[in-house]
């Protein structure tokens, strides 16, 4: 701002050398000063060259790579943490399991199979018809009882029972069995495999004769997987299963094992005079036993349930491989079959056990689609097939609806492979049981039903609610409370 002073000519005029001799008439005065220095610093925008020019310059090149460089440092870091927390966490390893362990084991007589369309086509055909069911069932290895007749001599024991057809329809049947992915197992139980001589006072058994070393690596070269014998057959020798072990040795292969399997008859198998070590071994690969004792009339579901019991409290080492055995009341069929399926061992299916012995009228095929459900949780769940074995007993809580009724008392236990547990519950008793929440306190509350006899229980499940019903099994799947 500017104030203009115009004055008189004659006024103020003073004589040369005076004091305003040095100023103009007219003059303009600026009444403020401008601040210089503080209009160079205010900030504006750059526009994009200019942007360009810093952005380009050595400070913000370096500010970048330190930048990146410390995402790179603390990626690694953070890398390297999970991969210490992986390395020190437990592990369940998964054990390696040999085909026996793992595949169901289906034993049937061919003689079974009639001829029902008088086509004259052989049994051991019709056998072989039935093996894209077998496999749709589950089924890993099949188990011929009754191929040889119990008279025959061992010299003879490369012929199978003319009535069950012949040798090329047998060889035939392994090759498509083969195919199926479907093994075979000969069962040579209680035939009379040694040679007898006389003596002067007592019979002479001379062991196992070239005849029967000729036989067995015939079948094992045809295809055999293996044979089974009893544990009353005069076979079952230390002598006996040493030779026959070394013998399905020379046919074994990493994809392709041979075996030898024993079926048990009392609780405890003979005791073999050999050593430990060739005990430990694998003289026998697996052994079968009776869930259910042999009586010449059919169980009362008492001793039904008495006998499982027995069975599921007996010493946990090596467990066997379990089939029915002994005669089961109808209405426990289906229960029977899924205590088999999921115990620890081998099931071993006999034929028509995945179907009742009595058809329901309204649901004929449920016990198949059981049978079904059983054989797919089987293969897919660890805990079915290696995982620990608990009981579960029950207290006096467990109580029928009836307070004066005799019920059989339930049956309970436990599969466990990590944080999964597959809890198995029983009750064959024809009284309802309603179970008290407080049976169990240390297992998971909740759950999911993985299937049950009746083929009626789906979804979440919590232990607290469970009212079981006549003669049925059920199974579930719990989880740990941090992993449900």
């Amino acid at each position: 701002m500017t104030l203009k002073v115009e004055g008189d000519p004659g006024y103020g005029s003073v004589s040369a050398g005076g004091r305003f001799a040095d100023l103009d008439s007219s003059e303009s005065v600026p009444l403020l000063i401008p601040d210089i220095q503080q209009r160079q610093h205010v900030w504006k925008p750059l526009n994009r060259e200019e942007l360009l020019k810093c952005a380009g310059g050595p400070g913000w090149k370096k500010f970048r790579s330190r930048l990146v460089l410390c995402f790179w440092i603390g990626w690694l870091i953070m890398l390297g943490t999970a991969i210490a927390i992986i390395i020190q966490t437990p592990r369940m390893e998964s054990p390696s399991l040999h085909w026996w362990q793992r595949d169901v084991f289906y034993h049937l007589q061919p003689a079974h199979f009639m001829d029902a369309d008088g086509d004259e086509v052989s049994r051991i055909s019709r056998v072989s018809e039935q093996l894209p069911y077998l496999k749709s069932l589950g089924v890993g290895a099949v188990i011929l009882e009754g191929l040889f007749q119990h008279d025959i001599s061992p010299t003879n024991l490369t012929e199978i029972d003319r009535n069950l057809g012949t040798l090329v329809q047998f060889t035939q049947f392994i090759t498509e069995s083969r195919k199926a992915g479907v093994r075979v197992m000969l069962d040579l139980c209680e035939l009379d495999l040694f040679e007898q001589k006389s003596g002067n006072d007592t019979d002479v058994w001379s062991g196992p004769s070239e005849h029967i070393q000729y036989s067995l690596r015939y079948w094992l070269e045809h295809g055999v997987s293996g044979f089974g014998i009893c544990d009353t057959d005069a076979a079952f020798s230390a002598k006996t299963l040493m030779e026959w072990n070394v013998l399905m040795q020379e046919f074994n292969s990493q994809d392709d094992e041979r075996i030898l399997m024993v079926r048990q008859t009392d609780n405890t198998l003979p005791a073999l005079n050999v050593s430990s070590i060739a005990v430990n071994g694998s003289l026998v690969e697996l052994v079968i036993k009776s869930l259910i004792p042999a009586s010449h009339h059919p169980l009362s579901p008492t001793e039904v349930a008495e006998a499982m019991e027995a069975s599921l409290q007996m010493p946990q080492g090596d467990w066997p491989s379990w089939t029915v055995g002994g005669g089961v009341p109808w209405e426990l069929h289906r229960a029977i079959l899924v205590l088999i399926m999921t115990l620890p061992g081998t099931p071993i299916i006999k034929y028509g056990d995945e179907v009742s012995l009595v058809q329901d009228l309204d649901q004929p095929y449920q016990p198949l689609a059981l049978f079904h459900s059983l054989s797919q949780s089987r293969a897919r769940e660890e805990a079915l097939h290696f995982g620990r074995f608990t009981f579960l007993s029950f207290n006096a809580s467990m109580s029928p609806s009836s307070p004066n009724s005799t019920a059989t008392p339930p049956l309970a236990f436990l599969r466990s492979w990590g944080c999964v547990h597959f809890l198995v519950l029983f009750n064959l008793g024809s009284e309802p049981h309603t179970l008290d929440p407080d049976w169990a306190p240390s297992l998971p509350e909740g759950g999911v039903f993985v299937t049950s006899t009746g083929l009626d229980r789906l979804g979440p499940v919590s232990l607290k609610s469970i009212k079981m019903q006549p003669h049925e099994a059920i199974v579930i799947k719990l989880f740990e409370s941090d992993n449900s």
